[in-house]
């Protein structure tokens, strides 16, 4: 069964970037194993010795009797919400990468600026293979939407079928097809980043309320005289997960609306150069 150039292209791009389905189960090990031995390491706690080698988590101390010297072990001390929370931190890291390098890709080599100028100054002209050579050196979305556009131009300029009103309708769905191929890859795992940028926050105001939960049990168990080390550690842990969950949303959120940014710019290059297409044949032909 022969499979067409533009079917290909189609497998192509949907299979393009990281899968999120394989990537965040491996994210949460990795974030479950920082928690346990980065973190949990009995060197960042006092009295390392008597914990013995490995983590905190193993060892034989309860957890409230052992107390942090490092900042690490005062992340580890804001409990089984931390580890979600780190794997939010490296997803955000780890898709903030994927998104730069693929809309990196995306942009084509040299100046995006130039090849549009380029480009127009071209059609201005009407010379159609030149512009169609300039979209190969580009090798970038915005090549490929204005390469299908421009092979269409061609293969309607010599269509004696049509008028020039179909012709023109014609077109523009080329571009507008060609555009629909395009944006999947761009926006694809867009949504991961936008999800943990509210996710991360209501998940550490979880964990926040669990430190909070653990603080008044300390202060009312103890009847007259409250628990003041656990108070202390209920109330640690409330602002551990406060913490890492917002500087997660922060940095989703920021990196989501610059990678927003960038999609939009490409779109808005795409447009530019559709119209110009489109006025150049309506001018030639």
């Amino acid at each position: 069964m022969n499979v067409s150039k533009n079917d290909e292209q189609v497998v192509a791009r949907k299979a393009g970037g990281l899968n999120p389905a394989v990537i965040i189960p491996i994210l949460f090990v990795i974030g479950v194993c920082i928690y346990l031995f980065v973190l949990g390491n009995p060197g960042n706690f006092k009295d390392a010795e008597k914990l013995g080698s490995g983590s905190v988590a193993f060892s034989s101390v309860e957890g409230k009797d052992i107390h942090p010297e490092s900042f690490l072990g005062i992340i580890y001390k804001g409990g089984v919400i931390v580890p979600i929370l780190i794997t939010f931190m490296i997803t955000v890291i780890v898709f903030s990468f994927e998104r730069y390098f693929v809309l990196g890709k995306a942009a084509g080599k040299g100046n995006l600026d130039n090849f549009v100028v380029q480009v127009r100054s071209l059609l201005n002209q009407n010379k159609v293979d030149e512009a169609l050579e300039e979209c190969d050196r580009q090798q970038g979305s915005v090549g490929n939407v204005v390469k299908e556009g421009l092979t269409t131009y061609k293969a309607l300029s010599h269509d004696t079928t049509l008028n020039k009103e179909q012709k023109m309708v014609a077109l523009n769905k080329a571009i507008e097809e060609a555009t629909t191929l395009e944006m999947p890859m761009l926006e694809k795992n867009m949504m991961i980043l936008s999800t943990l940028g509210t996710v991360a926050t209501l998940i550490a105001l979880l964990g926040t309320v669990i430190g909070m939960i653990k603080a008044f049990f300390a202060l009312g168990s103890g009847g007259g005289t409250p628990d003041a080390a656990a108070l202390s550690t209920g109330i640690s842990e409330a602002l551990i997960n406060t913490a890492l969950g917002i500087g997660t949303s922060a940095i989703a959120i920021i990196l989501y609306n610059f990678f927003t940014s960038k999609i939009d710019g490409l779109t808005y290059k795409i447009d530019e150069i559709a119209m110009s297409i489109q006025q150049s044949f309506a001018e030639f032909n």
